[in-house]
């Protein structure tokens, strides 16, 4: 392990770095103008108090405290390790709150889940972390939404200024004073009667969806 991953580990130099970071996503929102389209879903189910999944690709995570106007705090899965624990830092001054996948199973507990859901919280998914492959939807959130028949709902996102990390899933940086354009998907209900043949089916249908919405945030931007 490098020098820098194990300082990164002492939790006082990630809230410092967190903190920093929060100071620069707050520049970038106030500096930038963002446009959300397509938000009378979303907007209809935090009116009438309904919850709902919001799934997004994880290299898209750095502006979704801006898409999210609800007083109601999102709940996020993360990941347990360093680099989840620094994104709940970060997501703390934002009204977002961090859920961690525990280390062993890579899998929160389905209880936490379900009562989040049946409370009428809201839930956050990237469903291709916190490892990877990079826009490839993990079954989780399929089987999530099949016990709870709570809709899925899709975002893509764009900025017209960024760079992206070398990671995994190649993290977007959007960078300040640009056009920022969020795109929100219909909902997406999954039968309770699904079978676990059919998962991978719904897998690909929701990896369609996220695509569709990133694509379509972009083509805006373009526009």
């Amino acid at each position: 392990m490098s020098f820098k991953k194990k300082l990164f580990k002492f939790s006082f130099i990630q809230k410092f770095l967190a903190y920093v970071g929060y100071l620069y996503i707050l520049f970038v929102g106030l500096t930038s103008k963002i446009e959300i389209i397509n938000e009378e879903f979303s907007n209809k189910m935090w009116k009438e108090k309904k919850p709902f999944i919001l799934a997004f690709w994880h290299g898209q995570l750095m502006m979704i405290g801006y898409v999210w106007k609800s007083k109601t705090v999102l709940n996020m899965l993360a990941s347990s390790h360093s680099d989840g624990r620094f994104g709940a830092y970060i997501a703390g001054h934002f009204n977002l709150k961090n859920i961690s996948i525990e280390a062993k199973n890579k899998s929160p507990s389905l209880r936490q889940i379900f009562k989040i859901l049946n409370n009428g919280d809201y839930l956050g998914v990237t469903p291709d972390g916190p490892r990877g492959p990079s826009q490839k939807v993990s079954e989780g959130i399929i089987k999530i939404a099949i016990n709870s028949q709570v809709p899925i709902l899709p975002l893509g996102f764009a900025s017209s200024k960024n760079f992206k990390l070398k990671s995994w899933d190649s993290f977007l940086i959007t960078c300040p004073f640009s056009k920022c354009k969020f795109f929100w998907g219909d909902p997406i209900i999954i039968p309770s009667k699904t079978k676990d043949s059919e998962i991978e089916r719904y897998k690909l249908f929701l990896e369609e969806k996220i695509n569709y919405c990133m694509h379509t945030a972009k083509s805006e931007l373009d526009a």
